[in-house]
């Protein structure tokens, strides 16, 4: 009874605290960073293995007959819709395939622009922006920020699409000097007279969204536009939670924690789509690899640890994925984050560039799957 009592009272502080960020932003005063220390306690609790035992007690079976009430009392709790649950609720074996489950037919029509991303989430959209440069920083919460190369690995093809984008940018700056030097009659034979597809492909920008999941969210994830996944990347970090008190008190908390990256390519250029586990949220499925494991037992937990990659075969093709098909799923609430290249224009006189892509959502934003997140002109 103690136990009980310690967290209702713990819950109760949560929902309060969670109520004067919400007042706070309403009136438009934005939270910045602030180190912890009830934060710092967390790295010493065995979340991990409370999380296994979590999703060991989700997946245990509840009879049919109280089915109906556990999941109808958990969608009131979470305000979950249970209107668009595909199922009847007694086929729902246990908490955790009721976590996953899919929706009815037509419930996340997915926007058929092909000039389109969509979310591959319901959820809320946290941050998002343009990556500027070789050391990307993503924003965790104002105040604070992590670069996008820790979050998806060293290895990342992220790197590549910075490396060329500097060199097209050096290339035109190269090809403007040595015409304007040609046209005062002054060449220079060390002038490098480009003339290929780097100097007349089109610009490309990095961008990146990030979106949380809420408990009572549907948490199934989808694909944002047509593209080949060519890598995975499974990170066995820290279980953090993934809260808005937990964004804003703990350190790098996106790179601390377990996730599964998958990086590939599309018609635009790179894309990677980061799934972040949290507390209770060990168990991350990935319906293109049903083999992969998340959340196993180590003997202990180095972060200095390679992440566990695979390549898909083919290789350089990888695994072709349409706009709107399921990829992965995960229990309670989580995030995924989505980095990718998308056109912007070269407008002359112009301090910061006019991007061709433009976010069609702003941070604070509730988004299904499906919506469009952001667009861009075909040239």
């Amino acid at each position: 009874m103690a136990t009980i009592l310690m967290l209702g009272i713990l819950h109760a502080r949560r929902l309060y605290d969670d109520k004067k960020v919400e007042d706070m932003k309403e009136k438009g005063i934005e939270l910045e960073f602030s180190p912890d220390v009830k934060a710092s306690f967390l790295r010493l609790l065995p979340l991990r293995s409370m999380s296994r035992c979590w999703g060991f007690l989700m997946s245990v079976g509840i009879p049919v007959c109280l089915r109906p009430f556990i999941y109808k009392a958990w969608a009131r709790a979470f305000h979950s819709n249970l209107d668009e649950v595909a199922l009847p609720l007694e086929n729902y074996v246990s908490l955790q395939e009721f976590f996953i489950r899919t929706l009815k037919e037509g419930s996340r029509p997915i926007d058929p622009d092909p000039n389109c991303l969509v979310s591959p989430v319901d959820g809320k959209i946290l941050r998002l922006g343009e990556l500027r440069g070789s050391g990307a920083m993503i924003e965790q919460v104002k105040g604070f920020s992590y670069s996008a190369a820790s979050l998806l690995g060293a290895n990342s093809f992220l790197h590549d699409a910075v490396d060329e984008e500097t060199c097209k940018e050096h290339s035109k700056q190269s090809i403007t000097e040595y015409s304007s030097t040609k046209s005062r009659w002054r060449i220079s034979f060390a002038s490098p007279k480009l003339r290929g597809p780097v100097s007349v492909s089109p610009k490309k920008g990095l961008f990146y969204c990030v979106i949380y999941l809420k408990p009572g969210d549907y948490h199934r994830v989808h694909s944002p536009i047509d593209w080949h996944v060519l890598i995975r990347r499974h990170f066995s970090g820290r279980l953090f939670p993934l809260n808005e008190r937990a964004t804003r008190t703990i350190r790098n908390l996106h790179v601390e924690n377990e996730r599964v990256v998958l990086e590939g390519q599309w018609e635009e250029g790179f894309i990677a789509m980061a799934a972040i586990g949290a507390t209770n949220v060990g168990s991350i499925k990935l319906f293109i690899e049903p083999e992969l494991k998340t959340n196993r037992p180590t003997q202990r937990l180095l972060h200095s640890k390679p992440p566990d990659e695979r390549v898909y075969e083919p290789e350089g093709v990888g695994v072709m994925v349409k706009k709107g098909e399921e990829l992965a799923a995960f229990n309670m609430g989580s995030t995924v984050v989505i980095v990718f290249q998308a056109p912007v224009s070269e407008s002359p006189g112009k301090d910061d560039r006019s991007s061709e892509f433009k976010f069609c959502v702003r941070s604070g934003d509730k988004i299904k799957v499906g919506e469009t997140i952001g667009k861009w002109k075909r040239s």
